[in-house]
């Protein structure tokens, strides 16, 4: 397959990032977009005390509560529009902003990035998944998704949904959904226990899109685009592939087989220049 092939699809993809944030409230949050993108300010509150910036584009950004991070007042979930390849500056951009601004990214916080996957067939969905779990261990440890997050809001796949995955080889996104749950569950709860995991498949069925959560916090711009890069590299692996294979990699020499997997993908030296994926971290 060609490499050039794989990144041309990246950049037709949408994706949206989630950056959770410690130390500005969501106030402040919408006020460090706007003074990026421009736009207006609303509030519209409800129960996420919804901040908006509605861009001069009309896409709206918002600053909204998640009440995993602690004080409700000097906390926020930073939640974009859909973006595009052509929108990492203005994301970069942002980022620097709340960082300016005082954000802070404690162990509760996390990335978590959304790629939009409403053209996509229930196989390459499934390609996604399997691409994901063969990689998992690998990536995980590579980006140093802390323990803590493991234990809780960024599970590791479940294996039985892999089996089911194989069993079943869906053709149709009905068979996919009870692949997933292990049920049919089409319209599932917005805070459904399987949507915990690094790779979160309920987001199909609830946002059109594939969520990955494996990201810690961060207010490091390089570091933000990255991650939305990683995700659109292996979505379009996905998309581009006849079949995936799901068996998981030896661990043994992490650190040259990820930068093995990364050089294809044209984006090894990059990630690790930004400083996004520590060496010493899988060198052993």
């Amino acid at each position: 397959m060609s490499e050039n092939k794989i990144l041309d699809t990246a950049k037709t993809l949408g994706f949206g990032t989630e950056l959770e944030y410690t130390n500005i409230s969501r106030e402040g949050a919408a006020r460090a977009i706007q003074s990026v993108v421009g736009g207006r300010i609303s509030h519209t509150g409800g129960s996420y005390d919804t901040w908006t910036v509605t861009a001069p584009d009309g896409r709206k950004w918002k600053a909204v509560s998640d009440g995993s991070l602690g004080s409700r007042t000097t906390s926020a979930e930073v939640v974009t529009p859909i973006l595009h390849w052509n929108d990492f500056d203005t994301l970069q951009e942002v980022v620097r902003a709340l960082r300016r601004a005082g954000a802070k990214t404690p162990a509760c916080t996390s990335q978590h990035v959304h790629i939009g996957v409403e053209d996509f067939t229930a196989a390459q969905i499934a390609n996604f998944a399997r691409i994901w779990y063969k990689q998992e261990k690998l990536l995980l440890k590579a980006i140093g998704t802390l323990p803590s997050r493991l234990a809780h809001y960024t599970k590791p796949t479940d294996r039985e949904f892999i089996e089911r995955l194989e069993k079943m080889k869906p053709q149709t996104r009905e068979q996919l959904n009870i692949a997933w749950f292990g049920y049919a569950n089409p319209t599932p709860y917005h805070y459904n226990n399987e949507r915990y995991r690094a790779i979160n498949l309920s987001a199909t069925w609830t946002h059109g899109t594939v969520e990955l959560r494996g990201f810690n916090g961060t207010t490091h711009s390089g570091h933000a685009k990255f991650a939305c890069i990683l995700a659109l590299l292996i979505a379009a692996k996905a998309k581009t592939a006849k079949c995936a294979s799901w068996r998981e990699c030896i661990e043994k020499n992490t650190g040259k087989v990820l930068e093995s997997r990364l050089i294809k993908m044209n984006h090894a030296q990059v990630m690790y220049d930004e400083k996004y994926i520590d060496k010493s971290k899988i060198s052993k």
